[in-house]
């Protein structure tokens, strides 16, 4: 922590919604980290005291400056009051504005649930729908992700193929964190499953 009282200078950029915040010292030297959400901030001071102010949609930390976008239609001159002294407190503090190691910390249960839902439905289900089958996120705990097969996924032969070898593979193409992908399927009660032998390539989705 500096002895030397902090300096903080807004200045408004071509679009409304958008204003910097130039430090006269650096918080991040070499480096630009941006945070999107509550969810995502926590671990890191500096995102976690901003998006505790109403009406801050997302935080990008470069060099000195703290680029924000707001969501509310409240003017600057009175966000930024907030926004100035959260700055202020966190970089007065003992403790580092954004830990070094942050990035590396696994996605969010909610972020990790977002996109899942976003693959299933702009690249999975597309694909295995036209099979009669279906792809549904059940649950994300931690960086498990859990998903159900009905339809004519449903008891399939080739099911256990698909998931390993075509839903896994295009999940985590996108979202490397995921450490492993659990089928709950009762396949048991499926009905007359689509496939009664396994496809050559294992995956019956578009690729």
């Amino acid at each position: 922590m500096s002895s030397v009282p902090l300096k903080i200078t807004a200045e408004l950029t071509p679009d409304p919604q958008i204003c910097k915040f130039i430090l006269d010292r650096d918080i991040l030297p070499d480096r630009t980290i941006g945070c999107r959400d509550k969810e995502t901030a926590k671990g890191a001071p500096l995102f976690e005291a901003l998006f505790e102010i109403e009406g801050v949609r997302e935080v990008l930390v470069s060099g000195n400056i703290i680029t924000i976008s707001k969501s509310t239609e409240e003017p600057w001159q009175v966000i930024g009051k907030h926004i100035g002294a959260a700055i202020r407190e966190v970089m007065e503090s003992e403790k580092p504005p954004i830990p070094s190691d942050w990035e590396k910390k696994p996605p969010s249960e909610s972020s990790i649930s977002e996109q899942v839902e976003k693959i299933i439905a702009s690249r999975i289900n597309p694909g295995v729908s036209a099979h009669g089958g279906k792809i549904e996120l059940v649950d994300v705990k931690g960086t498990s992700v859990y998903l159900r097969l009905s339809g004519g996924c449903q008891g399939c032969g080739a099911a256990n193929v698909t998931l390993k070898q075509g839903i896994e593979k295009a999940i985590r193409a996108k979202i490397p964190e995921i450490t492993e992908i659990i089928d709950v399927t009762d396949h048991g009660s499926g009905k007359t499953p689509f496939y009664k032998q396994k496809r050559a390539d294992g995956s019956p989705f578009q690729r």
